[in-house]
């Protein structure tokens, strides 16, 4: 049987036992890091997130990453209480703190804060948010493509919960990587409202077919900043790249397959139903695209 994996399978590090935890303007250790049970993220995933990932001393694409928060809470009518700015420092200090200058990743959550009752309403939200920033040493571990089978699980329409919007209410992606492992792969494979390849559980999703690389409209997908340096590299180097709809057909044909993430940055995929994508391995176009976005990061983080 095949060992099962996701896109955020990483080396195991001895040093994340002892991580110093970014709560509420405290840098404490992990054993002290800890919110109230009735806070609004832990009572009703009322909160969001970032993922930022460390090289070479530097946090890439942080105030992309950054803005991509700051709009979301507006999105969600959330006092964040901190500028951008003071957020970044709270990321310099954790970092500086645990002593980590690469292979390292973050996880950035805000919530609406603990609740004087059990309910619902924001309006219960009355101390002010729970910000918390966790960093592990943390480097991919993928000793073999990712394989990923059809989900019932869809990617929704914006009038219930936008997909663009980086929540913590992730039910619907984590029933569909549940559906997933059911069915024996790695990670869900999710289609918008229209039935058209969208998305998985955890990533953005891409195809290539005869040179050309094809991924999903954009309409109801994560806002993937990894997934828009892919599409900018493509263009910037005469590699033919649409953002359109496209079937599990077109996808069962394809040549290549590849995830994008902050964590994994593009990963192969090698099976999709059980069905052998090209060669089952990663694939030229694939390893062009990474060997660009590495350029990326180091002139990024230079």
């Amino acid at each position: 049987m095949t060992e099962k994996m996701s896109t955020h399978q990483a080396q195991e590090d001895a040093r994340n036992e002892e991580i110093l935890i970014y709560l509420n303007g405290r840098i404490v250790p992990k054993a002290e890091a800890t919110v109230s049970v009735y806070d609004s993220g832990f009572m009703l995933g009322d909160g969001v997130w970032e993922g930022l990932r460390l090289y070479n001393g530097s946090w890439a694409f942080i105030d992309e990453h950054l803005a991509r928060l700051f709009e979301a809470a507006k999105a969600i009518d959330l006092d964040i209480g901190l500028t951008p700015e003071g957020v970044k420092q709270a990321v310099l200090d954790t970092q500086k703190a645990n002593g980590m200058t690469t292979d390292a990743h973050a996880r950035l959550m805000v919530t609406r804060g603990p609740k004087t009752r059990p309910f619902q309403h924001p309006s219960l939200s009355q101390q002010g948010p729970t910000m918390v920033i966790i960093m592990e040493h943390s480097r991919p571990n993928l000793p073999r493509p990712i394989n990923l089978a059809t989900v019932p699980h869809i990617r929704g329409l914006p009038m219930s919960q936008d997909p663009k919007l980086n929540s913590h209410s992730k039910l619907n992606c984590i029933l569909a990587c549940i559906a997933a492992e059911k069915a024996g792969a790695d990670e869900g494979l999710m289609l918008d409202v229209n039935g058209f390849v969208n998305t998985t559980n955890a990533c953005n999703f891409f195809i290539v077919r005869k040179g050309e690389v094809w991924t999903s409209t954009g309409d109801y997908c994560m806002n993937g900043i990894t997934r828009q340096k892919v599409i900018d590299l493509c263009r910037a180097n005469d590699i033919p790249v649409y953002e359109r709809n496209y079937s599990l057909v077109d996808t069962y044909g394809a040549d290549e397959a590849f995830l994008t993430g902050t964590f994994g940055a593009q990963t192969p995929v090698g099976m999709i139903d059980g069905r052998q994508i090209g060669s089952g391995e990663m694939g030229p176009m694939t390893k062009r695209i990474r060997a660009l976005y590495k350029d990326l990061i180091e002139k990024e983080c230079a």
